[in-house]
């Protein structure tokens, strides 16, 4: 089976790979589509991120739907041909974090395509993967298997809007407007936000955002201070999604959000002096978010329901052959989105 792998910054693979055999308490699927990742992106172009390295070969991935190929004598409830989107999250379930039921926290996290642990967790750009059954969610037929891959980074912005406290008539700011950001866009929409301002320094996630519920886009690039009119009187927005790892969109969420408003942290990459005088002057609470874990339920029932389309987001699909050439594509954020992988 083909498997994309990495083996350090630049070093971009496709390998053939046994396929894994099933055993009886497994379910076996052909994985259909795969979506890239800032994360992939990270290993490949630069090897890593922050502390974390390549240390040796890893499969990639962790945004995959399939098709069920065998099921486990012991397993119940599934059958061959299902069409399931795939949690990439396999939490231990016995460590102190599992206990509490803050599963994205487990100390012996299985997350698919992670340098994080080592030896490394291989990930899910393969042809044929073996899943536990809790992993395996089944998809409506009018959902496509592209779209299905779109549930993990869905999950994402769902457990995001979770560590917000709940978003129901407040007017929110989202900056960073790439997949994550677009498709939280979308479950804000849903989960009752008054007012959605998207910002970003590119017009085109910019029309996704908008493509997604946003209620105005704002590109920084071409205005950089529209957000300087929202610093008034203590800040305008009662939460801001900071969802592009950029320093100054972090500072200026500090600007904007209001006194005791809530700033929730998606993305990650640099490193920031906080100010705290204005953090505790405006008493703002900073929160992080990472992960999902009961989360990709949800988001399978969103785009089950067509609650959240998230079909704005794909913007390339590439044959896994050609899987140098998407990666390079994803890398260019002036023309592409999400770009995924064909396994077909």
């Amino acid at each position: 089976m083909q498997v994309v792998m990495c083996a350090g910054a630049g070093q971009l693979s496709v390998q053939d790979h046994p396929i894994p055999e099933l055993s009886a308490d497994m379910i076996r699927a052909k994985v259909a589509f795969g979506g890239i990742c800032g994360s992939d992106l990270h290993y490949y172009q630069h090897g890593g991120f922050g502390t974390v390295r390549v240390k040796e070969p890893l499969a990639l991935g962790h945004e995959v739907s399939g098709v069920v190929d065998a099921v486990g004598a012991d397993v119940e409830g599934r059958y061959v041909g299902e069409r399931i989107a795939i949690s990439p999250s396999r939490p231990c379930g016995h460590c102190r974090f599992c206990q509490l039921g803050i599963h994205n926290q487990c100390l012996n996290m299985r997350f698919y395509g992670s340098a994080m642990p080592f030896p490394h967790i291989q990930g899910a750009f393969c042809e044929y993967i073996l899943l536990h059954p809790y992993q395996v969610h089944a998809i409506a037929d009018h959902v496509t298997l592209s779209e299905a891959a779109l549930a993990e980074p869905l999950s994402v912005g769902l457990h995001a809007i979770q560590r917000a406290g709940g978003v129901l008539g407040a007017k929110v700011l989202v900056t960073g407007c790439g997949p994550i950001g677009s498709l939280l866009i979308g479950a804000l929409r849903r989960a009752g936000a008054e007012l959605i301002v998207a910002a970003d320094v590119a017009a085109l996630p910019l029309k996704c955002a908008m493509d997604m519920g946003a209620d105005l886009a704002i590109n920084l690039a071409t205005e950089p201070d529209a957000l300087a009119a929202y610093k008034a009187d203590k800040g305008y927005f009662d939460v801001v999604f900071e969802a592009s790892g950029s320093a100054p969109a972090f500072l200026n969420a500090l600007d904007v959000v209001r006194a005791r408003g809530v700033v929730v942290v998606i993305g990650v990459g640099a490193e920031v002096h906080i100010p705290l005088s204005q953090l505790v002057g405006k008493e703002v609470d900073v929160r992080g978010t990472f992960r999902f874990h009961q989360e990709f339920a949800t988001a399978v029932r969103f785009l089950n329901d067509r609650l959240v389309d998230g079909r704005p987001v794909i913007t390339g699909v590439e044959p896994v052959r050609n899987a140098l050439a998407a990666f390079d594509m994803a890398s260019d954020k002036s023309k592409s989105l999400k770009v995924q992988l064909d396994f077909a």
